[in-house]
């Protein structure tokens, strides 16, 4: 019975159970397989805004509170990923992991965030 290595299809000698011809072709085939799941950069950014959002609800137990943004980048928070923004009558832009929302701001020369929770009256434009 004539077996074919599971990646070139080339013939394979050797024991009964071997799937590839070569440590080659065993590599490339695991390497094709890895690079072909589309999950893993979904699985990034969900990861990425989970952590967000528990950063941010962490730290704003009242609703509104304004905080050193080197402190959230230590615990992990990214504020490159969010789900959504919000633009005030002011015309500042907070954005949201969620329910939590943060708004860059600098006061006395130094990086800062206010954190907010989405309120009812933030769903009209």
């Amino acid at each position: 019975m004539e077996r074919q290595c599971t990646y070139c299809k080339e013939q394979i000698e050797g024991r009964v159970g071997k799937k590839f011809c070569s440590s080659y072709c065993r590599s490339a085939f695991y390497y094709q397989k890895n690079k072909e799941k589309e999950y893993s950069l979904f699985r990034k950014i969900d990861k990425q805004l989970k952590k967000n959002r528990k950063v941010l609800k962490g730290y704003n137990k009242a609703g509104l509170v304004t905080i050193r943004k080197e402190k959230l980048l230590k615990e992990g928070f990214n504020p490159k990923y969010f789900t959504h923004y919000w633009k005030n009558n002011k015309g500042q832009v907070y954005l949201f992991c969620y329910e939590y929302g943060f708004l860059n701001i600098t006061e006395k020369q130094k990086e800062k965030y206010i954190l907010i929770q989405w309120q009812s009256y933030m769903n009209k434009s």
